[in-house]
């Protein structure tokens, strides 16, 4: 069930389109920030507050890439995996993040501190290679630079 604070805050966002329906993204990061994820519950609710079926609902939640549907960690670091990231290095780094976490693409650190999730782009080519933890973003990354980097999210 949505709470008082969240159908304000998604109502508030509804003001800025023509349509109800058009809020979804918006109205999924609201109830995301609140808990860190969107539970099939939580869709269901943000479906029927916009007059949306779960189903529609849900393709724009698995479209935006930023929108979690399974718990995640405190920490969500985003690497990208363009081409330039790629030919920069990017398979490097996430190997130096891996070791250094010992998860996998996908997989959350047993303590619930770091998830590591794929990117398809950031949109610093070139700056190559990037990540994002919590929205910040980390260019030009050395595979010395990743534990400095890291140790920095507590």
């Amino acid at each position: 069930m949505l709470t008082d604070k969240q159908k304000k805050a998604i109502e508030t966002e509804i003001l800025r389109y023509p349509k109800r329906q058009a809020a979804g993204i918006e109205a999924l990061k609201v109830v995301q920030a609140e808990q860190g994820w969107v539970s099939d519950e939580d869709l269901k609710d943000v479906a029927d507050y916009l007059g949306m079926t779960p189903a529609e609902i849900d393709s724009v939640a698995t479209f935006y890439n930023l929108i979690y549907r399974h718990p995640v960690g405190r920490h969500v670091i985003h690497i990208c995996d363009s081409v330039s990231c790629w030919i920069m290095g990017f398979e490097q780094v996430q190997q130096q993040i891996e070791e250094q976490l010992g998860i996998g693409m996908g997989q959350t650190t047993p303590d619930g501190r770091f998830t590591l999730l794929p990117i398809p782009c950031i949109g610093c080519c070139d700056h190559a290679p990037t990540l994002m933890i919590d929205g910040n973003l980390h260019e030009n990354i050395s595979l010395d630079g990743v534990r400095d980097i890291l140790e920095a999210y507590q």
